[in-house]
């Protein structure tokens, strides 16, 4: 039995999330961090989307929730081939790969969107998600609105990112071309040129954090490929954040490997339905639609096997 873990990435959060994180022994320590860094009541405020979409939460809470529910399941997995992150999901994968201790990796969260939120203070820009958008149409776009690729889900499928006025127009324009262009949760235009100067910020803090030799596949976001080496890890997460992503290069990698399943272990089904459109042959769910641990572990066992 094998399986592949992928964590997701912001925007993803939401109130109800893992609720069965709270009854795991393994889960609290990371738990209780989070919360004395956004608030211990961090899930009733989360229906304020000023506050829980903000960065210095968002991210926090991703990373938190990802690696609070990666404890909770680690001491039973099947072998693991494969980890990769999406975006800010890439903290919480290190730490599944064994390179990152859980604190670090929510230091560094912290870090890695004051540094963001830098780039870009007033909020005036953003990201939107297309679909069913034609090479010609996105490159057309990206040269008149001055947008950028910032990840790649597939041939016809990506998230752009700029200033919100020309992502309006865009939106607008693509949309009467037959694309599907929706707004996503986040307030600055992550892995575009736009957050150059948050590169070497976020690398001086990665520089600082403990570092071990990964005892799993990792798979960098920015390229698609496996990466073994620490120093080129923490070279890969500062460049991502000003980056196109290869989420579909990602997933054909992690593929290559051949889980038995794949388990998407953090909040939301983003990266499971984008899986099952890529690589139906290999069953993935998220933990998040399970009631519990055992649940996703038993699902895990069934469908790898």
């Amino acid at each position: 039995m094998s399986v592949a873990l992928l964590f997701p990435g912001q925007g993803t959060q939401h109130a109800a999330m893992l609720p069965w994180l709270e009854g795991c022994d393994a889960a609290r320590p990371v738990l209780a961090r989070m919360a004395a860094a956004v608030g211990a009541d961090w899930r009733a405020r989360s229906a304020d989307t000023a506050w829980s979409q903000s960065n210095a939460v968002a991210q926090v809470l991703l990373t938190g929730a990802s690696v609070a529910a990666w404890l909770a399941l680690s001491g039973r997995l099947p072998r693991v081939v494969a980890v990769a992150g999406y975006s800010v999901g890439e903290l919480a994968s290190c730490v599944a790969a064994g390179m990152l201790e859980p604190g670090d990796a929510m230091t560094l969260a912290e870090r890695r969107a004051a540094a963001m939120d830098a780039c870009v203070a007033d909020g005036s820009a953003g990201l939107l998600a297309l679909t069913d958008v034609s090479a010609e149409d996105l490159a057309a776009a990206c040269a008149r609105w001055g947008l950028a690729v910032a990840i790649r889900m597939g041939e016809r499928r990506c998230i752009v990112g700029g200033s919100r006025l020309a992502l309006a127009e865009a939106a607008a324009a693509l949309a009467a071309r037959g694309v599907t262009a929706r707004p996503l949760c986040v307030r600055v235009p992550s892995h575009t040129p736009a957050l150059r100067p948050a590169v070497p910020v976020f690398a001086q803090a990665l520089a600082q954090a403990r570092w071990h030799a990964p005892r799993v596949a990792w798979v960098a976001g920015i390229t698609g490929a496996v990466v073994r080496e620490p120093a080129q890890v923490r070279q890969a997460l500062a460049e991502q954040i000003a980056t196109t992503i290869r989420w579909d290069a990602c997933m054909d990698t992690v593929a290559e490997r051949r889980p038995g399943a794949v388990l998407e272990v953090g909040p939301g089904t983003t990266l499971t339905r984008l899986w099952r459109e890529r690589h139906p042959a290999i069953p993935a769910r998220s933990c998040d639609e399970f009631a519990s641990a055992r649940e996703a572990l038993d699902w895990l066992a069934a469908a790898s096997g």
